[in-house]
């Protein structure tokens, strides 16, 4: 079956970017048959955002100082 491809707004690229790789499925199935260049785009864009918060959790964890097992707390 035939969709015909019509433009969507550029609003829904602001799913991936605030929910992530969830965002960008939900925007990818919501958009797949009016314009699957969007979709496609919208679940990249998510896949993406995935990866770099990944990388930034390896790379910005280890500074973090860790909590002492003790918390100087007497029970």
């Amino acid at each position: 079956m035939s969709y015909p491809e019509k433009q969507r707004s550029n609003a829904w690229f602001l799913l991936p970017i605030f929910l992530g790789v969830i965002g960008g499925i939900i925007a990818f199935f919501m958009l797949r048959h009016d314009d699957p260049h969007k979709a496609k785009n919208c679940l990249y864009l998510g896949l993406v955002l995935m990866i770099i918060g990944i990388i930034f959790n390896i790379v910005v964890g280890p500074l973090i100082p860790g909590i002492d097992s003790g918390f100087n707390v007497n029970t």
